[in-house]
């Protein structure tokens, strides 16, 4: 069983604060950097007259305001949610490797999503998040209804990762299925990108980051109990499966639109928790939430800078850079648990 989080919790408050301002100034430095740089290349005070006084050309006025905003804006709201949903994820599974990639989750809304794209399904583009989210649920749910009789949250962790290797197999199988313009749109939808979004994109995420996120907050508690072990969680009163399957719900909402608009993304949920509560050093679900998603914020905003503008004029999608960078922190991470002895 691990030690409280709780008793930390009045030190995580005093360092609450240096954290939250380091990711705002980062958050803050990408902004400049984001709308300023590229093709057209703004000056400084070019930049400041097309967003404070509507000057520049009609070029860097689009450029800025429809293109580079809007993309900037819709990584943080994608970077602080699936940041919050790996933070709620490792909390109620108890285990610092449980992810979105892990449950079923991220799989089953890719394999929804790829679903109305290769069997042109009749769906409305508003309606791809709620598939995406019916997709995302019945994944969780196929892991949560197969992990029933396993021993707590490290068996529907394996099973977990048995569901997704299963639904990725089913994904591949829908990909070979479809035309040459079917597998050009999925190759670049799953590969998890944020090129080419607009305000749409941000409208529809808006309504989702406003209810699912707060909602996540309030979990912050029942995380803090089923961190102490289930036996413990139960003999505070928690009903612990029906929690835990609640957390996951709430996962799955978060998780999902952010499928549905710029495809899986990895490793911002499994990553942004783990160095959050290392700058805390806490494992308060109170505090490592909220910071969480700031740090899930700048890390995938920072990542699609990278994406753009270091190979420019080529990008690379955003889903391959945090592959890359995020596998190797993570990796460094879980080679340096090893060597304490602990990987939960």
């Amino acid at each position: 069983m691990r030690n409280s989080p709780l008793p930390a919790a009045a030190g995580a408050g005093r360092r609450f604060l240096l954290p939250v301002f380091v990711m705002l100034g980062l958050l803050g430095a990408v902004f400049l950097i984001g709308v300023k740089q590229g093709t057209p290349d703004l000056t400084w005070k070019g930049l400041a007259g097309v967003l404070l006084a509507n000057g520049g050309s009609e070029l860097e006025r689009t450029v800025v305001w429809e293109i580079r905003l809007p993309r900037f804006l819709l990584g943080l709201l994608v970077g602080a949610m699936l940041a919050a949903a790996g933070t709620l994820m490792q909390g109620a599974m108890n285990n610092r490797l449980a992810g979105p990639e892990l449950l079923g989750i991220s799989a089953g809304a890719s394999l929804a999503t790829a679903a109305m794209t290769v069997l042109h399904l009749p769906v409305s583009f508003h309606l791809h998040p709620l598939v995406a989210l019916a997709g995302g649920l019945a994944g969780g749910a196929v892991v949560a209804l197969s992990a029933k009789g396993s021993k707590g949250a490290v068996g529907m962790l394996l099973v977990g990762m048995s569901v997704t290797a299963i639904l990725n197999g089913l994904l591949i199988v829908l990909i070979a299925m479809g035309t040459s313009n079917d597998v050009n749109l999925l190759y670049s939808y799953l590969l998890g990108s944020l090129a080419h979004r607009t305000w749409e994109h941000v409208d529809r995420m808006l309504p989702w980051f406003f209810v699912a996120l707060p909602v996540a907050m309030l979990f912050a508690r029942a995380v803090n109990l089923l961190q102490l072990g289930d036996e413990t969680a139960s003999g505070l009163g928690m009903k612990v499966e029906r929690t835990r399957l609640l957390i996951l719900a709430v996962c799955a909402a978060l998780v999902a639109i952010t499928v549905a608009q710029c495809g899986p993304i990895g490793y911002v949920s499994l990553l942004a928790p783990h160095l959050t509560r290392l700058a805390l050093r806490s494992l308060d679900a109170r505090f490592v939430l909220p910071v969480s998603a700031l740090c899930g914020a700048a890390m995938l905003t920072v990542a699609d800078q990278i994406a753009r503008l270091l190979l420019s004029p080529l990008e690379i999608p955003v889903g391959i850079w945090t592959t890359l960078v995020g596998g190797t922190v993570f990796l460094l991470l879980l080679l340096r648990r090893g060597r304490s002895g602990t990987y939960g």
